[in-house]
């Protein structure tokens, strides 16, 4: 079963995930560089990143606090800095005072490009309480959606707004615990009229429901993999909403025979077209 979601139109929220309030956040060591594991070099985050090797930048705020205070580096420390979109370098710690430290690049930056994947969430999770919109976001983030956008519907027509800096904070901390090296975009709310144009314009729009094909079924039907998977609210989406996205273009899919929680239907459609997105590429390599 799929659900959607509906945001009051004073609602706010960031296009981006928002990293200028930041100067610097902490995240760990990413997968997505090929040169890094587990257990290698510390690696934080930071808006902007040295040019080149042998330059060097500022460091404050709460990466100057993990990395002095938290892991207690010290001058000459080696580390990695990264800013969200596939950049990445490798340096030293230099000249730690009261209100930040000097980072001396010792290599030049690489740039890491994005997944060939790029799948973008829509959901209704406005009104789900107790945590479980945080852990839809979460998981949307270690998987590796491309964003998340709460999706407003005729039963899930709002989303409060002091969720905001909560998922963001969630989106943060989830991309630490995965390792990836580019963000996962929080998008504003949006009703399902805003959204056809995009189902439109794309070769993959699935929407979870019920007594619908099968996905797996669906996906073998086509090779793009990359695109929208729409999931409603709790309630579902209503008849109408759903004719109007298939009419639009969008497929609709059933997920199995049981009755899932909106968080559910999102992870377990996002997993399963992503792990059949890995496959058609490991297919054509």
């Amino acid at each position: 079963m799929l659900q959607t979601l509906v945001a009051p139109a004073s609602f706010r929220f960031s296009n981006r995930i928002s990293l200028r309030s930041f100067t610097v956040r902490a995240f760990t060591s990413s997968t997505d560089y090929e040169d890094q594991s587990r257990g290698g070099l510390p690696r934080f985050f930071s808006e902007t990143l040295p040019p080149s090797k042998g330059n060097v930048i500022r460091v404050k705020g709460d990466e100057f606090w993990h990395m002095t205070k938290v892991l207690r580096l010290s001058t000459n420390a080696r580390v990695q800095l990264f800013n969200g979109k596939g950049g990445l370098v490798e340096g030293c710690i230099q000249n730690i005072d009261r209100t930040g430290l000097d980072f001396v690049a010792l290599t030049d930056p690489k740039l890491v490009p994005p997944q060939n994947s790029q799948l973008h969430v829509f959901s209704g999770f406005g009104t789900l309480k107790g945590g479980r919109a945080d852990w839809l976001v979460e998981k949307c983030t270690e998987l590796g959606a491309s964003s998340v956008t709460p999706l407003l519907t005729e039963r899930s027509p709002s989303i409060s707004q002091n969720r905001v800096d909560r998922l963001e904070r969630v989106i943060l901390a989830a991309s630490k615990q995965c390792q990836r090296l580019h963000e996962m975009i929080l998008k504003p709310p949006v009703e399902i009229g805003d959204i056809l144009h995009l189902i439109a314009q794309s070769e993959l729009s699935l929407v979870a429901t019920a007594e619908a094909t099968p996905v797996l079924n669906a996906l073998s039907l086509g090779k793009e993999t990359s695109g929208l998977l729409i999931i409603g609210p709790e309630g579902d989406f209503t008849e109408k909403e759903v004719n109007m996205m298939m009419e639009a273009g969008a497929k609709a899919v059933s997920l199995g025979p049981h009755r899932l929680r909106v968080e559910t239907a999102a992870i377990a459609l996002l997993s399963t077209v992503m792990l059949w997105s890995d496959s058609q590429q490991t297919s054509v390599s």
